[in-house]
């Protein structure tokens, strides 16, 4: 059951938990979403990440980290080139889309990351992983529409745009045409291929096909931002229905655009922006509203993992201190659990083990609430 329905079993259960179980159509392959959650392996290809900044900057230490990712079990991998941490200068470029409810605007200044950089230091490990394990599901964190298009010749299926289309307004038209020319662009594997990558991938078509179906638009996570980086530190403060309100018209121009652009509903995720542009306290006042945003009708990702005010909140803990990076690990699980009860299909993680064994817990929860079938 794809549309949110109050009514229906297969959002909320008896528990009160809800999921939309649903399939997100990718590139060349169908994903079934809801049935349990995906576990996304986050892989920085940056020198200034907030949480692993430099670990994994050379193409052959981003590929070794994949590797290890999808042996834990990893079913996607989220690869990034471009760090958004708050004070950054992404998204600061031009062709911003003006009015969009994200509230971001232009700027004059270029972002530190040009487009030719992302791509230098994004395609050999695209490339690299794609050699060592064809059948992988990559996704690339960009907004930039020349990145998107280098990056889904190259054999990306999916786009993780952080901006929802707000940041780039070439990025929408990138991908309806990646749609449009899937069957002829190099990367595309139209072949028949087994259902599960040599670590352990997402459900496929339930027909026992892997749903390879060449000529689709990439898959696209449209995420919700409310201003750019550098202003997130001085914006004001949101109640939490004004919060929420927010989020909700944020992703609706979002999905609103992609349909514009003739992008079909079934190839896009949601994601609420967990730190982006939300306030310390913001963050649980969204992740306790969350399955409110199920009503858009389209699946949820949450990516919690390491954030900050994850560590603000373990505060009293480091002598008042915001916990460091390194000691977030279990506050993110913890996070991760309750982003999965409230909604969340996929969860984008840093450490994926973990993941996987605290999200098996969260089915079962949902399992046995009569949340999933």
């Amino acid at each position: 059951m794809s549309d949110f329905d109050p009514r229906g079993r297969n959002n909320f259960g008896r528990s009160g938990f809800c999921r939309i179980a649903a399939p997100w159509r990718l590139r060349t392959r169908t994903l079934e979403l809801g049935r349990r959650t995906l576990v996304m392996g986050i892989v920085n290809v940056t020198p200034d990440s907030f949480s692993d900044g430099g670990l994994f900057s050379t193409p052959e230490a981003a590929i070794v980290r994949s590797m290890q990712l999808l042996d834990e079990g990893a079913d996607l991998l989220d690869l990034g080139a471009e760090s958004t941490r708050p004070g950054s200068r992404a998204g600061s470029q031009a062709g911003s889309r003006a009015g969009n409810p994200n509230g971001v605007a232009g700027s004059a200044e270029a972002p530190v990351v040009s487009a030719d950089e992302e791509q230098v230091r994004l395609l050999p490990v695209l490339e690299g992983i794609l050699r060592e394990r064809p059948q992988a599901v990559i996704s690339v964190d960009t907004y930039k529409a020349a990145t998107a298009r280098a990056a889904l010749r190259a054999g990306a299926e999916i786009i993780n745009d952080v901006s929802g289309f707000a940041w780039d307004a070439e990025m929408a038209t990138v991908c309806a045409e990646a749609g449009r020319g899937a069957e002829d662009a190099p990367g595309v594997r139209a072949e028949t291929a087994p259902g599960r990558n040599p670590g352990r991938n997402a459900e496929t078509s339930p027909d026992g096909n892997s749903g390879r179906v060449p000529g689709c638009s990439p898959g696209l996570i449209l995420m919700h931002t409310r201003g750019r980086p550098e202003e997130w530190g001085t914006q004001p403060k949101l109640a939490p229905d004004e919060l929420l309100a927010a989020v909700r018209a944020g992703l609706a121009a979002s999905l609103a655009a992609a349909t514009a652009a003739g992008i079909p509903p079934e190839a896009i995720v949601l994601d609420p922006g967990y730190g982006f542009g939300k306030r310390f306290e913001e963050n649980y006042a969204l992740l306790a509203r969350q399955s409110e945003l199920l009503s858009l009708g389209r699946p949820l990702l949450a990516g919690l993992s390491r954030k900050s005010f994850l560590g603000r909140t373990l505060a009293p803990l480091h002598a008042g201190c915001d916990a460091p990076v390194e000691a977030r690990e279990t506050a993110s699980v913890a996070a991760l659990v309750a982003a999965i009860l409230h909604g969340a299909s996929i969860v984008r993680v840093h450490r994926v083990r973990p993941a996987i064994e605290a999200a098996r817990i969260a089915d079962a929860v949902l399992t046995a609430g009569g949340s999933i079938d």
